[in-house]
């Protein structure tokens, strides 16, 4: 199954991604840091939570709903218990689009829109992420990212950088 959509007047197509036994357990291991009190299920906030924890946002209203449609209901409460949620997120796990992702990271250390990437950009998103640090380092990874060495990292190059892998090298 694949997903189109319209991207600076190019049709893009995604793969849905694999979901991996890693990726379950580690919805498992959310749904179960969560579940306060160990009921053995997630109520509305509880998703909320483990949405941020899992996706790095909160979801909105109708996402809930979506997510509770089909949910069992204790005292009157719709809650989730572990199967179902693994499923749901299993699904929205395996909708994510990952270029999309880095394209809005680039976006974001990108803050005049100019297409590239310089030091003083990589500096100033790593002191509000990552202030401990060193600059020596960062400065050592923007050469090596900057691979024609304009002072400039294009896309393609960061692109490049957040797909690379140490099992790439091997």
């Amino acid at each position: 199954m694949t997903a189109s959509s319209q991207t600076f007047g190019q049709t893009m197509t995604t793969v849905p991604r694999v979901v991996t036994d890693q990726d379950r357990r580690l919805i498992a291991a959310a749904f179960h840091e969560y579940d306060s009190g160990q009921k053995g299920y997630l109520n509305r906030e509880d998703v909320k939570v483990a949405t941020v924890s899992l996706f790095g946002y909160k979801p909105s209203k109708f996402e809930v709903d979506q997510v509770f449609k089909n949910a069992k209901e204790v005292n009157g409460e719709h809650v989730l218990e572990l199967d179902p949620f693994i499923k749901v997120m299993s699904s929205k796990m395996a909708a994510q689009d990952k270029d999309e992702e880095i394209r809005q990271v680039f976006l974001a250390f990108d803050t005049h829109c100019r297409g590239f990437l310089t030091l003083d950009d990589l500096l100033r998103a790593g002191s509000l992420v990552a202030p401990h640090i060193p600059r020596h380092r960062m400065e050592a990874a923007f050469r090596e990212v900057d691979s024609d060495g304009d002072s400039r990292v294009s896309y393609r190059d960061f692109e490049y950088m957040m797909k690379y892998s140490l099992d790439d090298r091997m």
